[in-house]
């Protein structure tokens, strides 16, 4: 199987980008890394010769989405049967990807697989969610999560789940994206260029999980050292604001029919599981 991979670079530390890159290990004819820099220069990083590297600068930044579509096509194009999107903050044992290749060969109604995500000091990362309600959302970001509240934020993150087994649910996080290109070619799921940053992983994965599976694989575990920007800067909040307003003007505020039986659905998955 010929397995591509994306990263989008803006004024990426030079480091943890080596990191990433030596991860997926893009050293054979089977794979390739685009690298699409949305940086305002052109990087100097001084690629290794012995990887297949294909650096993209888009001399402006395109946005997060945008920019992995880029890649998504030309990989559609090369003839690759598996992308993964990737977050420049992680890093992983290159082994991991044969594994969730082959969980891919194995059950090909899954459109996009997610592995055990954990913060460098390994704390697990829980990645898992139901499709948000606006009060979800508001509720992770401005209100404190205790007591009644905690258990709110607790069912919407499936931690009843354990995070220990193979599940189906209707959204997980973008910062490891394993997609079947075929899928992504057929039915035309790329990212919602209307997304410049935020919620364009929701989006697609949403529309993935119309078609076949989006799964939680916790059999192989990767690092992402999370920076959460939008708690920290006041441009990333506002972006993520604009971005929380586009998606239910998309969808749906309050009324949401899609999401009330994309969420029915994994609740009774992870109930069965539970009880078996």
């Amino acid at each position: 199987m010929k397995i591509s991979a994306s990263i989008v670079l803006f004024n990426t530390n030079e480091e943890m980008l080596d990191r990433v890159i030596n991860s997926f290990n893009p050293n054979s004819e089977n794979k390739i890394l685009f690298l699409l820099d949305n940086s305002p220069v052109r990087s100097k990083y001084s690629f290794n010769n012995s990887y297949n590297i294909e650096y993209i600068f888009n001399g402006q930044n395109l946005g997060y989405g945008t920019a992995h579509n880029v890649a998504l096509k030309m990989a559609i194009q090369q003839n690759y049967d598996y992308h993964i999107v990737l977050n420049p903050d992680l890093y992983f044992k290159s082994e991991i990807v044969d594994e969730l290749n082959t969980f891919m060969e194995n059950n090909t109604d899954t459109v996009y697989v997610l592995p055990n995500v954990v913060y460098p000091d390994g704390e697990l990362q829980c990645l898992c969610k139901k499709l948000p309600t606006p009060f979800n959302m508001f509720l992770r970001r401005f209100l404190p999560k205790i007591g009644l509240l905690k258990k709110v934020d607790d069912d919407f993150s499936l931690k009843k789940s354990g995070y220990d087994k193979i599940i189906n649910p209707p959204c997980l996080s973008g910062c490891f994206m394993f997609l079947r290109l075929s899928a992504i070619r057929d039915m035309n799921l790329f990212f919602d260029d209307r997304f410049f940053m935020y919620y364009e992983d929701f989006d697609l994965i949403r529309r993935c999980h119309r078609i076949g599976k989006t799964a939680f694989y916790p059999h192989v575990t990767i690092t992402h050292n999370h920076a959460r920007q939008a708690y920290t800067s006041v441009r990333m909040l506002l972006i993520f604001g604009m971005s929380t307003i586009k998606y239910f003007n998309k969808y749906g505020w309050f009324f949401d029919r899609e999401r009330k039986m994309m969420n029915q659905k994994i609740d009774i998955e992870i109930a069965e599981l539970v009880r078996n």
